[in-house]
């Protein structure tokens, strides 16, 4: 009876340490992947902070000799118009291609629709404020995350890149970047506090875990396509 109750008890407390490290292992991944990643992070546009910090401390960005300056899509308003998250994204993004930090834009969203279209929305910004039209890619099929950075590499290239989103969303994509084997360098464009970050920032801590696991297959994304290589004209990978 006795080694049977012994039994019983050891198979229960494996049972707690199984659970317990289960229960663990999205936090142990979500702080692993912030570790990793926040010394990529060279540049923070915090709120109420000029964007035109970037000309001030341009020497960080010196020798870096990066490819292109990677803008991720946020989502759009009702009226096609790039949103608050969006906006300031492509403000941070413009204000380094205009110091010089990088030669390219390459603008990654989602283009699935005719009604839905970030990259167009993107694309009349820089042009709005003058940005050559060869300076300017357009990624149609940045679905995700994974897509956008997956595409980086394979279709247009990129050696190394300076990735401009918030810093919530940096990690997982410098994450990505490195280990689709190119250099990425985060500049990060929270110019304000957005409406539910809160809840972005649970989503996120999901989205590394999945983001984690499905980097040990690498899985290619839906949409590839032609070669498009970032070092040329940028008018290729338009409409």
């Amino acid at each position: 009876m006795n080694s049977k109750i012994k039994g019983s008890r050891k198979f229960l407390l494996v049972g707690v340490a199984i659970f317990a490290i289960l229960a663990a292992l999205p936090f142990v991944i979500n702080q692993f992947m912030i570790e990793t990643e926040k010394n990529a992070i060279i540049g923070e546009i915090s709120e109420g902070k000029e964007v035109s910090f970037v000309k001030e401390e341009q020497s960080r960005f010196q020798g870096l000799n990066a490819d292109c300056i990677l803008i991720l899509g946020a989502g759009l308003k009702r009226d096609g118009t790039p949103n608050h998250m969006l906006e300031d994204r492509l403000e941070t993004g413009l204000a380094l291609y205009k110091a010089g930090v990088a030669p390219k834009l390459l603008l990654s969203g989602d283009h699935g629709k005719i009604q839905y279209d970030e990259v167009n929305a993107m694309k009349k910004y820089m042009l709005n404020h003058n940005v050559p039209e060869d300076d300017i890619f357009l990624d149609h099929a940045g679905f995700s995350t994974y897509d956008s950075m997956y595409r980086a590499k394979a279709i247009f290239k990129v050696n190394t890149a300076i990735v401009v989103t918030q810093k919530y969303h940096q990690y997982r994509a410098l994450y990505m970047a490195e280990k689709f084997g190119y250099k990425a360098y985060g500049v990060c464009s929270d110019q304000k506090t957005y409406r539910g970050q809160k809840m972005r920032d649970i989503r996120e801590v999901l989205a590394r875990n999945k983001d984690f696991f499905k980097m040990l297959i690498k899985p290619e994304p839906e949409y590839l396509g032609d070669v498009i290589p970032i070092s040329g004209n940028g008018l290729k990978s338009w409409d």
